[in-house]
């Protein structure tokens, strides 16, 4: 058995819950803040089987899209000294960050 955290993208929170409770995936929704945008995200905890570890990639994967956004930058670009960069820089945003952790022992009370 192994614990998947999701960490996705709000955007595409209900879609993959949706999908995933669709499939008989037992999922529990955190809700999460990202570090680089300071964005709100979700992170999902997911219990799942070896067997159906690839059918939950799958599901992720054909729902959570990568997408580009444009953001202000803050931080100088370049040595110090250097004015900051004033025109929005385009960054892919979205997409899933899988960890898949093995679990030693599952108890449901």
């Amino acid at each position: 058995m192994k614990l998947v955290l999701a960490i996705i993208q709000d955007a595409d929170a209900s879609a993959l819950m949706r999908a995933l409770t669709d499939h008989a995936f037992e999922v529990t929704k955190l809700a999460s803040t990202g570090g680089f945008l300071r964005e709100g995200n979700t992170t999902l905890m997911i219990g799942v089987s070896d067997e159906r570890l690839d059918e939950l990639r799958r599901h992720v994967g054909q729902t959570c899209r990568t997408r580009s956004r444009l953001v202000a930058p803050s931080v100088p670009m370049g040595e110090q000294g250097e004015s900051l960069i004033s025109e929005p820089i385009e960054v892919p945003v979205g997409g899933a960050v899988l960890f898949v952790l093995g679990v030693q022992e599952f108890i449901r009370v």
